[in-house]
């Protein structure tokens, strides 16, 4: 059952590095991620058909296979990638496939998601919506006229005098431009008279 080998076929035989199988990476995605470093500010579009790590501040879009915002980090723009993952400060929409906010995140901005998850402590102040494609140009247009149908009223002290008075069951225009800070009219109920 068992064998000895003799002193000649105990070498391996020798390994030729050119005909060798590399190991296969994503289409268009580079081994090491672009690094935006913690000393830097970008103004301006950022685009990488690879993986972007951002330690520093971004004035602009950022759009990428795969996308880290580090702890420190800040984007003031829309992000567009299949997979994000937010440490930091992102003011504006995100748009990508997987989306993790972690525990150390800030977000500002609408999230349009195929996957999405969040780690306790994470802020977050906008809408989330999932979508079957979040990166097409049609889930985009969909986005910002969600956007801007999710968008609070603009707040002003008083209702206009053009608006229908508040009254039970209507005046919906004039209760979006109310301010939220004044406190609603007490509803006035009366009481029972005993035989009625």
């Amino acid at each position: 059952m068992f064998s000895s080998k003799s002193k000649d076929s105990a070498a391996p035989p020798p390994v030729s590095t050119a005909s060798s199988p590399q190991p296969k990476r994503a289409a268009g995605r580079s081994s090491a991620p672009s690094i935006i470093s913690a000393d830097l500010v970008v103004n301006g579009t950022l685009t990488s058909s690879g993986d972007i790590q951002i330690d520093g501040r971004v004035e602009g879009d950022v759009h990428s296979a795969g996308l880290v915002i580090g702890e420190k980090a800040f984007i003031h723009g829309e992000v567009l990638a299949d997979d994000v993952t937010v440490r930091g400060r992102v003011q504006g929409s995100v748009r990508a496939r997987k989306v993790l906010l972690c525990s150390t995140c800030h977000v500002e901005g609408n999230i349009l998601h195929e996957a999405f998850a969040v780690e306790a402590g994470a802020f977050f102040e906008g809408n989330c919506r999932h979508s079957d494609n979040p990166l097409s140009e049609d889930a985009g247009r969909r986005g910002t006229e969600y956007e801007h149908r999710a968008a609070p009223a603009p707040s002003v002290s008083a209702a206009p005098a053009s608006a229908p008075a508040m009254t039970n069951g209507g005046g919906a225009m004039a209760a979006r431009a109310m301010d939220v800070t004044q406190p609603r009219p007490a509803a006035t109920v009366a009481p029972l008279k005993p035989g009625a």
